[in-house]
């Protein structure tokens, strides 16, 4: 079984969502794994996860530096924002409900801490003044802690040129799609890369076909390599191309029993 230290590309980090998920015991932990150690297990086969709970809530300081203490040196968590910043009319009025989210403990994952997703809803559609307002809202670092940001917009409004000239300008990454039915976006807007693709099904042993898993570390190769694979659908002008660029990729929903299947399949690949 894939370790976290298998990557040879330290810019690809891969891994799921959460790492709670009852029909995961027997089929990815162990069924004598007790509860509370999945977490160690599942960040030693993965190079990162995505943190879901954060969304709906805040968290405890004690649970920041649990899951600190509980993982290896190199691993590293991203954290949905909470909803309540992003659903709302108004997106100016969010920066109360983001100090609190920084002030709940967040900095306490200090070099494990990756990209925070600000993720928003299907109905909310691409307003220039309204998004701006909010993109200005986002520290650039806390307390000496670099933060980066990555919108999860899912409206098909946002597919224009406009936008990511605005991504680009605030050095905010947007959330790459794939295989779902939300709009791809996968134009470069930040020194990082973050994609969440939701193709597993229960007809693949590792929630993939081979083809598709090869198709997708290539993808990642590519985009860590500050390129934009020409079978992604782009928005605007590509941007200048980097050296390199992180890449944090994510196999969420979809047959979510094949999802740390496909991570550490991809995982080996790249």
């Amino acid at each position: 079984m894939p370790t976290a230290k298998t990557s040879k590309n330290p810019s690809i980090r891969i891994g799921i969502g959460g790492w709670t998920y009852a029909p995961w015991r027997g089929v990815f932990y162990p069924e004598d794994l007790t509860q509370s150690r999945e977490l160690e297990y599942a960040s030693k086969n993965l190079t990162s996860i995505e943190i879901n709970g954060t969304f709906y809530g805040l968290q405890k300081p004690s649970s920041y530096e649990k899951w600190y203490q509980e993982t290896p040196d190199d691993f590293v968590f991203s954290l949905k924002a909470p909803r309540y910043a992003t659903n709302r009319k108004v997106l100016a009025d969010a920066g109360e409900t983001m100090e609190r989210f920084f002030a709940s403990g967040v900095l306490l994952l200090k070099q494990k801490l990756g990209p925070i997703n600000w993720q928003f809803a299907t109905t909310k559609k691409f307003d220039k003044e309204d998004f701006e307002a909010f993109l200005k809202l986002l520290p650039a670092s806390i307390e000496g802690q670099k933060l980066r940001h990555a919108v999860e917009v899912r409206n098909e409004t946002f597919q224009t040129p406009e936008f990511i000239a605005l991504a680009r300008q605030y050095k905010v990454a947007v959330v790459l799609a794939g295989d779902s039915d939300y709009p791809q976006i996968a134009d470069l807007t930040a020194p990082f890369v973050y994609a969440r693709i939701m193709g597993t099904t229960d007809k693949q042993a590792k929630g993939y076909s081979t083809k598709a898993l090869d198709a997708w570390a290539e993808r990642a190769r590519q985009l860590a390599g500050g390129t934009t694979p020409g079978d992604l659908e782009t928005c605007a002008e590509p941007a200048a191309k980097t050296a390199t660029r992180d890449v944090y990729l994510y196999v969420i929903s979809g047959f979510k029993e094949r999802n740390p299947a496909a991570a550490m399949a991809l995982i080996k690949r790249v």
